[in-house]
């Protein structure tokens, strides 16, 4: 399944991807947004690659890479989870590299992922929930008409500190 509009592509994970994984995963400045608590290993991410299904409808989750087209590197990832068939709505989160924010990449994913989930997921809303602090998602989401719904309050803890989160919601 390849997704794509002249700039970016969504497509699965490849084992060629291991490298870049093991970077993201293992990035401490990262863990609190995905609430990993210790570093992950090659093999790990490797097993992960390669028992990786792919079926959203079996394991309530989709893992998309975000590739830039020209220089087929992988720029970020975008994750759908807790799908649910039954309510037509999932979760979603993306990562984009530092090296690759603020250049437009996570706005066209996410709306490239908006148009898959409609047209092929028959889905009616994706959820998101940000930390307070994370202002550029906070702004990106924004960008996309994602209305904000919510704040649950001292959700995320980050060393001895709670971060409150906005939750998102939009209907595609």
């Amino acid at each position: 399944m390849n997704i794509h509009n002249n700039i970016i592509m969504l497509r699965a994970i490849e084992p060629t991807d291991l490298d870049v994984l093991y970077r993201w995963e293992n990035d401490v400045e990262l863990w609190h947004t995905s609430a990993t608590i210790a570093p992950f290993s090659r093999k790990q991410l490797w097993d992960y690659i390669e028992n990786y299904d792919g079926d959203i409808f079996r394991s309530h989750q989709l893992r998309l890479m975000i590739e830039e087209m020209s220089t087929q590197k992988a720029v970020g990832t975008l994750d759908l989870f807790d799908f649910d068939p039954v309510n037509s709505r999932a979760s979603v989160g993306i990562l984009v590299d530092n090296e690759y924010q603020c250049q437009g990449y996570g706005k066209m994913a996410l709306s490239l992922l908006e148009e898959y989930c409609k047209e092929h997921l028959s889905l009616n809303q994706l959820v998101a929930t940000v930390s307070i602090d994370n202002k550029q998602s906070l702004a990106l989401f924004r960008s996309l008409c994602y209305n904000e719904v919510g704040v649950m309050k001292w959700w995320l803890k980050r060393g001895h500190q709670y971060y409150d989160v906005v939750l998102f919601q939009k209907r595609i």
